[in-house]
């Protein structure tokens, strides 16, 4: 069998494209992979975060009047910034861009949380924050 130049080049051509093809559906699907995991670990520590501040509510609540204790937050989440606040009997951690939120029940406080440094009281039977 005699191959022409043109007919080599053409093959080669061919082998060539399909292998980029592939190459270019491989990375695509390996990023994507790694965008989820991203994603997925973003979403457990905000929720980790979330209950850090509800346990701190739960400590306080089952504890007698005069319990002090400061807590941090740290000022950002794998590198998202985020806010936190209490509404309504619900602590709400979200990110800045609004793409991923939690929201965990809590008791009755006064105050509000923050990023940063935080003290929680609780005199006379009311738990109070900052």
């Amino acid at each position: 069998m005699r191959f022409k130049k043109g007919q080599t080049a053409i093959e080669f051509l061919i082998l060539v494209m399909t292998l980029l093809f592939l190459f270019v559906i491989l990375f695509y699907a390996v990023n994507e992979r790694v965008s989820d995991l991203k994603m997925e670990k973003l979403a457990v520590s905000l929720n980790e975060l979330a209950l850090s501040v509800q346990e701190e509510i739960n400590l306080a609540e089952s504890s007698t009047d005069g319990y002090m204790r400061e807590f941090f937050l740290p000022q950002n989440v794998n590198g998202y910034d985020y806010t936190a606040e209490i509404i309504e009997g619900y602590i709400y951690i979200k990110t800045n861009d609004e793409k991923n939120a939690v929201a965990l029940p809590v008791a009755p406080v006064l105050g509000d949380v923050q990023i940063g440094s935080n003290l929680i009281r609780k005199e006379n039977d009311v738990i109070t924050l900052n």
